[in-house]
């Protein structure tokens, strides 16, 4: 897993140089400085780094997508910033959220401002023809619209303790599977892959991403609290709709799963008292057989790939998707 940390940290220098030079010229320097913010404090990257791998392991070059790449990841940061205004969430990645620092106003407007920059960057892409820079326009945009869709969907869940299966995992997709997705398909279009290719790695992105937010459920409740970063069961004690729960809530026990789960406040046994719930009704196991399942998938479609650095760098995300403590 470390190795794959060295790659996606040998991705960002570039990535974050890019943004830098982009957000430099941002006027006034307080819009400029929230807008930057988040990139500074660090982060996996994963989303941009699989845009460049993959535009390598197309035949492609870094140099051709790392706009694009940087576009990603201003979109994620984005999402970033709204999602911790409409949760009034306190911290990201270590530090006090850009709202909290700035205040809402103008962390909405470092939003839209990075959201309207990662288009123009991509426009402004090196080595590319207009026919790929407008694929790959339409790619983001189209993610764009899905991590909107995502998150309505699961704002509409938390009020909802009958969330079917089909229903969670299209949230997921959309909230989190979705710019994933995107951000591999934009790198095989800005490698000048064949659609056929283009499509496998959309598919290999969306599967990774599910992947991804499968395990975070996994970990909210197998994980320990130092290495987290947050309580265990904090899912729980939000009364969040995860698989976990959906699986939990089909079992014997579900009548008392679902008391704690609706209750306004928890205690730590209440808590504990789900997790082995969860865990006697196998609820737990599933995730993560589903996890695993996704993973094993996303590696399959990989064979549509010749062989390379670039093509063992993908597999490898996907087993760090799912090795990952945190």
């Amino acid at each position: 897993m470390s190795d794959v940390k060295e790659v996606l940290g040998s991705y960002s220098t570039d990535i974050t140089k890019t943004i830098e030079e982009e957000l430099a010229i941002i006027t006034p320097d307080n819009l400029s400085e929230a807008s930057v913010y988040l990139t500074r404090a660090g982060g996996k990257m994963l989303r941009p780094a699989l845009t460049l791998i993959v535009s390598e392991a197309v035949g492609g070059n870094k140099e051709s997508a790392v706009k694009t790449a940087a576009a990603i990841e201003l979109i994620h940061t984005f999402s970033l910033i709204h999602d911790d205004i409409m949760d009034d969430d306190d911290m990201r990645r270590g530090m006090p959220s850009v709202h909290k620092v700035w205040g809402d106003d103008v962390a909405i407007l470092a939003g839209d401002t990075l959201f309207s920059k990662a288009f123009e960057m991509i426009i402004k892409s090196n080595d590319t023809t207009p026919d790929q820079n407008n694929k790959a326009l339409a790619t983001v945009a189209d993610a764009c619209i899905k991590i909107c869709e995502g998150q309505a969907l699961d704002m509409g869940f938390e009020e909802r303790f009958d969330v079917s299966e089909e229903e969670y995992m299209e949230m997921i997709f959309k909230k989190t599977g979705a710019l994933i997705a995107g951000a591999t398909k934009a790198g095989a279009i800005m490698g000048g892959a064949s659609d056929e290719v283009i499509d496998a790695m959309y598919e290999y992105g969306r599967l990774i991403g599910l992947a991804f937010q499968i395990q975070d459920d996994y970990l909210d409740l197998a994980s320990d609290e130092e290495t987290l970063g947050k309580p265990i069961g904090s899912d729980i004690a939000k009364g969040k709709m995860t698989i976990i729960a959906i699986k939990g809530l089909a079992g014997d026990e579900s009548g008392r799963l679902l008391e704690i789960l609706k209750a306004e406040e928890n205690s730590q046994d209440e808590i504990d008292e789900a997790i082995e719930i969860l865990t006697n009704c196998g609820a737990i196991e599933y995730a993560r057989n589903l996890a695993q399942e996704s993973v094993e998938q996303a590696k399959e479609v990989l064979e549509i790939l010749d062989g390379s650095s670039f093509k063992q760098a993908l597999i490898d995300i996907a087993d760090f998707v799912l090795e990952r403590h945190s």
